[in-house]
């Protein structure tokens, strides 16, 4: 007798990802291909995952299949991060926002240490649950010729159009600065890399178009505003995404960076309102 719809899968994590992305805008869309940084797999003890991983050392690269465990709800048309604002099937795109929340990454694997893994650039956050790992072939997995579908105009649209200028101002230079040395909080290189390849209002990117052509970038707990002038996208400020009333009311105390944003409201007050 055949499987009816009511009928469950049973999965279970055998790890989870360790990065410093703590939130969604903090991982980029896709895994950055020049990036440096060092992230990990810690695979959950007591399941003899080390005889599991043994004979992966010796490839590159490795299929990391995950569970966007913070998506719970899913849209049969998606709006893609690039290209204009249209929307597109999901099965089409790359979207966390699926029937089944399953992500596919291809990351380089660097060390395997124990039940560790170092692993290089992943477009996942923190504690994401990992459900498999496969070693990435190249014989088998790479295609070059293959098309890419609606995504061979978003590409050739991309190479083609200039990018835009980053200039920041004093003002949000020093708010910066202050989140930097008092809270080891940057958030630009994802926000400066999305405004760099276009800054226009989009759902998806997070950007909003407000009065006085100014806009906003939202980047998890914190905004960026800014004007576009010709080529260039000028920083004004920086700010928080709550306000005092939300940031200090009870039952609210594990808003993202609460404690930054109370006491970037406190220091702005205490310098005045060019600052």
């Amino acid at each position: 007798m055949g499987k009816t719809e009511e009928d469950s899968l049973q999965i279970q994590p055998i790890g989870f990802v360790r990065t410093a992305s703590r939130f969604k805008f903090d991982a980029p869309s896709q895994p950055r291909l020049d990036g440096q940084e060092v992230n990990r797999i810690e695979l959950l003890p007591g399941r003899q995952f080390e005889l599991a991983l043994q004979d992966l050392e010796g490839f590159d690269r490795i299929w990391v299949v995950s569970w966007f465990d913070r998506n719970h709800h899913w849209r049969p048309r998606v709006l893609p991060p690039r290209g204009p604002a249209k929307r597109r099937g999901v099965f089409a795109t790359r979207s966390p926002h699926r029937p089944n929340p399953i992500g596919l990454t291809c990351v380089p694997l660097l060390k395997v240490e124990g039940l560790t893994l170092e692993v290089g650039p992943l477009d996942l956050v923190d504690g994401t649950p990992v459900i498999d790992i496969k070693p990435y072939i190249r014989t088998v997995d790479c295609f070059p010729e293959s098309g890419l579908g609606w995504i061979d105009e978003i590409e050739v649209e991309e190479q083609t159009r200039p990018q835009y200028r980053i200039e920041v101002s004093d003002q949000a230079a020093r708010q910066l600065s202050w989140l930097s040395e008092n809270w080891g909080l940057d958030f630009t290189d994802r926000a400066f890399g999305i405004l760099r390849r276009d800054p226009t209002p989009h759902r998806t990117r997070r950007v909003l178009r407000l009065e006085n052509d100014r806009y906003r970038i939202a980047c998890g707990a914190w905004r960026i505003f800014f004007r576009i002038e010709g080529d260039r996208v000028v920083i004004d400020e920086i700010g928080k995404g709550y306000s005092d009333e939300s940031l200090l009311a009870p039952g609210y105390e594990k808003i993202l960076d609460r404690d930054a944003q109370i006491a970037f409201s406190a220091w702005k007050n205490t310098i005045g309102p060019s600052a």
